[in-house]
């Protein structure tokens, strides 16, 4: 099973449409969370999906097409989840063929920990987290701009708050090890125990998207 996360960067670059299509085929993930979405994007290999909602034309310049969040799924989605900010994080329930996972896709702050919204970003998505991962198996994925390895992007207090909750809550951040990295795939350690986990990145220079594409198989 492949579960993955890749934030397009709005596609700003609309001559990388064709190239981020391609990727995401060739990954062939069973669920993928995409954050800074564009509808731009086609991906008709998925048979199920579901997003966040329309964003206003404010400061930020929103695409009619732009969402933050997109989960897809070659999966069924039986059902989804409320969330603290429909614009920014969704979450629904995947019946998979390794049991029914729920998972939560997310942006945490906007345009990063420099954004005004990112701590109640984070604490209401803690509040999520704590929350929702009571009701079955959980994934908490997508840009959390957060790095947990190096020094390439982080604050200590969101960081260590993150680890505290994925700690209290038995989630395992699958993908912390990577370096120079922001986006993770966190999911309860039931649902992974025992699984041999690999991980593979694509975009590693960071040329069709400012971020990696991150994808875990077990």
């Amino acid at each position: 099973m492949k579960i993955s996360t890749w934030n397009i960067e709005r596609l700003k670059i609309k001559k990388n449409l064709i190239e981020i299509q391609n990727e995401i085929a060739r990954i062939s993930a069973d669920i993928i969370i995409l954050t800074e979405f564009n509808n731009l994007v086609e991906l008709p290999f998925y048979t199920y999906k579901f997003e966040t909602e329309k964003l206003p034309n404010n400061l930020y310049n929103y695409k009619e097409t732009e969402r933050r969040t997109a989960i897809f799924s070659k999966f069924p989605i039986t059902k989804n989840y409320k969330t603290y900010d429909n614009q920014t994080s969704c979450c629904v329930e995947i019946e998979t063929e390794n049991g029914n996972l729920i998972v939560y896709g997310t942006i945490i702050g906007i345009v990063g920990i420099a954004d005004k919204n990112f701590h109640s970003d984070l604490e209401s998505q803690i509040a999520d987290i704590n929350s929702i991962s009571k009701l079955g198996n959980f994934c908490f994925a997508g840009d959390l701009n957060t790095s947990f390895s190096d020094n390439y992007y982080f604050s200590e207090i969101a960081r260590q708050k993150l680890q505290n909750c994925f700690m209290e809550n038995n989630l395992i951040n699958t993908t912390k090890n990577i370096k120079e990295n922001i986006d993770h795939l966190v999911i309860s350690e039931n649902f992974i125990e025992n699984k041999k986990i690999e991980i593979c990145e694509w975009n590693l220079e960071k040329k069709i998207s400012d971020h990696k594409g991150i994808c875990i198989e077990f």
